[in-house]
């Protein structure tokens, strides 16, 4: 139990680290917006220089916890709502959203390429409720392994704008072919908040995978265009309500990145009408 993992650099799996470390940083402040030991003690077990990240990612950590926060809250709101709720985690990496929103009764898929599924079996176990699946999100056979009782909502973290629009709208359509009825919830990078992306936070922070192409999401209304069963319920920059407790250089850099739309946290519908 005390053997480090190590961890591939310039795949897939280095880049999970950026929202798994921003979580385990903030839980160890004096007065923490998230609170995630499952976090600390993950990023214990790993054989991973974290000195690049630390140094460079400090306003994109404030973007994963406040990703977190509003994840968790919407999650929350939905199970409060249904119960008996079907949540999937597309992209997890090393997510730990179900330690933080379980109520004893929700059903919660863990959705990740082979290799991270594979990482996370030192760090997880699944049980009845709480259990994993191996495979691209794109490749929608597995949308058969997924029991829904209740309501059924996906959530994705840092996830689609690492393809393009055409992969995207297409997933969109086979979910509410094959579901009829479920909700989303996801952040959405503007095309410039794509550059930003690429130059701040993957270079600079030492990341050795490319993130060419790539999706940028502007304006969030022209989702509704893709299918005439999409609906945003609404959506909001990502530090939004979230500045409090922060730097003031931090809240001026937020407040500049809202104006310009740099990236938005998306809850959308999808339903046989709208």
């Amino acid at each position: 139990m005390n053997q480090k993992i190590k961890i591939n650099k310039g795949t897939v799996q280095e880049t999970l680290l950026l929202p798994l470390w921003g979580r385990a940083y903030e839980t160890q402040k004096n007065s923490p917006r998230l609170i995630d030991e499952r976090a600390v003690e993950i990023i214990q077990r790993i054989d991973y220089d974290f000195s690049d990240i630390e140094k460079t990612q400090a306003m994109s950590q404030h973007g994963w916890v406040a990703r977190s926060l509003h994840t968790d809250r919407v999650a929350r709101e939905f199970i409060k709502k249904h119960p008996e709720a079907t949540i999937v985690n597309i992209g997890c990496g090393m997510d730990t959203t179900f330690s933080r929103i379980e109520n004893g009764t929700i059903m919660f898929y863990e959705l990740d390429l082979p290799d991270v599924i594979e990482l996370r079996k030192n760090f997880y176990e699944d049980s009845d409720r709480h259990k994993s699946i191996a495979s691209s999100f794109l490749d929608t056979q597995w949308f058969e392994k997924i029991e829904v009782r209740d309501g059924l909502l996906f959530l994705a973290g840092g996830v689609f704008m690492y393809f393009n629009e055409e992969q995207i709208k297409t997933f969109f359509k086979k979910a509410a072919d094959h579901f009829n009825e479920c909700e989303f919830f996801f952040d959405a990078l503007s095309p410039m908040g794509m550059k930003i992306a690429k130059k701040q936070v993957l270079k600079k922070g030492g990341m050795g995978m490319s993130m060419e192409g790539g999706w940028g999401l502007k304006p969030v209304s022209s989702l509704e265009k893709w299918d005439k069963r999409i609906r945003v319920i609404r959506s909001f920059p990502m530090s939004k309500g979230m500045k409090k407790g922060i730097a003031l250089q931090f809240k001026i850099m937020g407040a500049m990145t809202d104006m310009l739309g740099v990236c938005s946290m998306v809850h959308m519908r999808m339903g046989s009408s709208r």
